[in-house]
């Protein structure tokens, strides 16, 4: 009968230990109102730089991955043919 009752405690517990986290979430929120997010790049509103920083970054990253697969088929033409069992 006890383990019964634990059992049925227990899993109240678990059940409703996410309704007190969202009653915590709400009370925050409500306390703290929404502020404003600070715009660390003025360039835009979005904060991201200009046009022309997005082009460079994406020039350089397709350079980057070029490199990495010529490296890495250099690396397969050039590794010793796995032993056969």
């Amino acid at each position: 009968m006890i383990n019964k009752l634990a059992a049925i405690g227990l899993g109240a517990v678990i059940a409703l230990a996410p309704l007190a986290a969202l009653a915590q979430t709400e009370q925050l929120a409500q306390a703290a109102p929404a502020a404003a997010p600070a715009v660390t790049n003025p360039a835009h509103a979005g904060g991201g730089g200009s046009h022309r920083r997005h082009l460079r970054h994406n020039a350089n990253t397709h350079k980057e991955r070029a490199r990495a697969g010529a490296e890495h088929m250099r690396q397969m033409r050039m590794a010793p043919a796995a032993p056969k069992t």
